[in-house]
């Protein structure tokens, strides 16, 4: 894989680095800085003149391998927006938490449905994650309580960072809106579903989510992603959704304590990027240089290819059995996450007990 990040070597300062393979390239004299937002807020051309030098650095100088640098934030985050954007997975969760009900709500054909996160609480790959406490109630219980998440959960989803910005009050083409696109990279948004199923009606995700997103620290330009023709949608798209139907064949996996448990692929998308800022900035909305834009849970149509436990477990009620012996419904203290991909690289995070 390549992409670039923030790399630092014992005593000296974090500087952008070029990743190939295992190994890291300095390019700190190309691009400044302790972030990407430098090269971010370039804007196509700009990204292009940068990688044509990169290139040239690539073949003629010394690097050093990846496990011996640190890695760090790859950019500073400016807004957060994760979105719902697989057809199996939200069919999955209508399933699990509205039985007997039509799983998709009315309008999930029509326009990618979405919400706004925390940007303050988004944290590189290998950060700890610390069990939230919040607001539970068991259907059977009378009042809620407050205490740790019993049902810690992971999300796979492909994520995105803006570099061009746009100007507030003007919504952004369709046919325009990869411009506005650097790259991508993976997200685990982990989530509390206990917390989430006692909130989130009438206004969606809260406490549940807000705790740690994490992202992987290697972003890889669109340039550099693989794309495919995808199935038609239906109902036909209004114009300012209406584009060529494509996704990203981009593989990736779930590994739990070293065990894969899950295996998809971002082909399973309904909804791409191209169609998410388009609709993210309808209203007038304006893009930022450092936003981001995550995909939402990514789910293949097996259980093998689930991207969340409370998929793969059915909402504990079909553990997993892991290669140990012991099973999971949901993420016990000391459990390790790592989602993977070949063409992005990794997130992984450890959970930490609640203090």
């Amino acid at each position: 894989m390549t992409g670039y990040g923030i790399f630092s070597r014992p005593g000296e300062e974090p500087r952008v680095g070029y990743r190939v393979d295992e190994s890291v390239h300095d390019v700190s004299h190309v691009i400044r800085g302790q972030t990407l937002n430098e090269l971010l807020a370039q804007g196509s051309s700009g990204w292009e003149e940068t990688q044509a030098r990169v290139d040239e650095i690539v073949a003629s100088e010394s690097t050093a391998p990846l496990d011996s640098v640190q890695l760090h934030m790859p950019f500073d985050v400016a807004d957060y927006v994760d979105f719902y954007s697989s057809e199996e997975h939200a069919t999955n969760l209508g399933k699990i938490l509205r039985p007997g009900q039509e799983p998709l709500p009315p309008n999930w054909r029509h326009l990618p449905i979405g919400y706004h996160g925390r940007a303050g609480t988004v944290v590189v790959s290998g950060t700890d994650v610390v069990r939230p406490s919040g607001q539970r109630k068991p259907p059977d219980a009378d009042r809620p309580t407050f205490g740790p998440t019993q049902k810690l959960d992971i999300e796979l989803e492909l994520g995105f960072v803006v570099g061009t910005p746009s100007t507030h009050g003007e919504p952004v083409p369709i046919a325009e809106a990869l411009d506005h696109v650097f790259g991508a990279f993976l997200v685990n948004d982990w989530s509390a579903r206990d917390i989430q199923a006692w909130e989130y009606q009438p206004l969606g995700p809260f406490l549940g989510k807000s705790f740690t997103t994490s992202i992987s620290p290697w972003v890889v330009p669109l340039s550099e992603l693989p794309r495919v023709p995808a199935p038609p949608q239906e109902p036909e798209q209004l114009d300012y959704l209406r584009t060529e139907p494509w996704a990203y064949d981009i593989d990736l996996e779930v590994v739990l304590n070293g065990e894969t448990i899950s295996s998809t692929n971002t082909r399973h998308l309904y909804w791409n990027v191209e169609q998410q800022v388009a609709h993210l900035t309808s209203n007038g909305a304006s893009l930022r240089t450092g936003d981001l834009l995550a995909s939402g849970t990514i789910s293949g149509s097996d259980p093998g290819s689930y991207g969340s436990l409370i998929e793969l477990t059915w909402n504990g009620e079909r553990p997993l059995e892991l290669a140990d012996g012991s099973t999971r419904t949901f993420l016990e203290d000391g459990d390790e996450v790592v989602l993977r991909s070949p063409t992005l690289g990794e997130v992984r995070g450890r959970i930490a007990s609640h203090s």
